[in-house]
């Protein structure tokens, strides 16, 4: 071929040679610096034991990953940026000590994935049956940190998780949102193999017009988790699951059709527990869970304590108190750090209205992930 008729941008064997080199040597300088990042993580870990210092430190983690992001050029895609570093930094995490974190199981949910976004694959995750048994280990210390979800874009707050945190000493140090992708998966090659659909009911109903439309002729079947669906579709014929593409690769399914649930704005979001809250970072959330007394426009003179100092609150939901009949308590987050001036005034309104003000997390603000 000549050079009047070669392709532009086309490449000659020996040019894939040179690249394929280039690649190489630069392959060669992570792997260096991987070692000396890794030698650096044993130090400051030997420094944290010392003085008796938690190894998970979400403030720290959230600016790492934002400043690394931010300091790409746009070659490598961000989203990928921070997905390579949540991995090395999961990796560094264990070379300074072991880190057990539970969250309500089981594998191959969207809770454990979740959990694997928030602390990545080097750490050691055990799932448990409840959102209660997440909190008993961690509050126990058999686990050093939970992942729980505590709302949904679509279907609202997760009350077993409120009324956890009701009435637990941890904090929330952590969160993370994750779209909720609802897929066919199956060991069947096509969905015309399909005849009969398992899932957790929640599941079923998020993908109900889809199986309508494509598989008019199967029968629907709840299960207790989307995770159980995927384990009997391995073994049963004909069988599919809804579920996620976590749950595919888990179980070695084929992924028949992706995306199939109705709403395309339908995220999860999950919070990470500890025993204290996370350090300021400068854009950060606070979770605080307050009751008021029971005269007119006391809630409207509670909230106000948030306006006056310009504070933006991002979520509030209301739950029985349980200690007392057609009583309430109200969980709300807003953005902003206790250690801030501002923040601290506005808490001190708020108890001049309300018996009761507890902090129950501080944490780096995530912005909502949508599908």
């Amino acid at each position: 071929m000549d050079e009047e008729a070669r392709p532009v941008g086309a490449v000659d064997e020996a040019g894939m040679d040179v690249l394929r080199a280039g690649i190489d040597a630069v392959d060669a300088e992570i792997v260096r610096l991987l070692d000396r990042r890794a030698s650096l993580a044993r130090g400051i870990g030997k420094f944290k034991q010392q003085r008796g210092m938690a190894v998970y430190a979400p403030a720290r983690e959230r600016m790492v990953l934002d400043r690394v992001t931010a300091l790409g050029d746009g070659e490598f895609p961000k989203r990928g940026l921070e997905a390579v570093f949540r991995e090395i930094i999961s990796t560094s995490v264990s070379l300074e000590t072991r880190l057990k974190v539970a969250y309500l199981g089981p594998e191959a949910t969207f809770t454990h994935e979740a959990a694997l976004r928030s602390f990545g694959t080097s750490i050691e995750l055990w799932p448990q049956t409840t959102v209660a048994e997440v909190f008993a280990r961690v509050e126990r210390g058999e686990a050093e940190h939970g992942v729980v979800p505590v709302e949904n874009s679509m279907e609202g707050a997760v009350t077993h998780t409120l009324d956890e945190l009701m009435n637990s000493p941890l904090k929330v140090c952590g969160e993370v949102y994750l779209p909720v992708s609802q897929n066919l998966i199956s060991a069947e090659t096509s969905p015309e193999k399909v005849d009969l659909v398992l899932s957790h009911p929640m599941a079923l109903a998020q993908a109900a017009s889809w199986l309508r439309r494509e598989l008019p002729g199967a029968r629907l079947e709840e299960v207790e988790s989307t995770a159980e669906a995927a384990r009997r579709s391995v073994f049963q014929p004909g069988v599919a699951a809804v579920g996620s593409a976590l749950a595919a690769e888990a179980h070695g399914l084929n992924v028949l059709a992706r995306n199939i649930q109705e709403a395309r704005t339908n995220t999860t979001r999950f919070i990470v527990l500890g025993r204290s809250w996370a350090a300021r970072t400068g854009k950060d959330k606070t979770s605080v869970v307050f009751s008021v007394k029971d005269r007119p426009g006391v809630l409207k003179d509670a909230l106000s304590a948030f306006a006056v100092q310009g504070i933006n609150l991002t979520r509030i939901e209301s739950r029985p108190s349980r200690k007392r009949a057609w009583t309430y308590v109200f969980f709300a987050d807003f953005t902003g750090h206790p250690d801030e001036e501002k923040v601290g005034r506005a808490l001190e309104a708020l108890e001049e209205h309300c018996p009761y003000v507890s902090l129950i997390g501080a944490y780096p603000e995530v912005p909502p992930e949508v599908s």
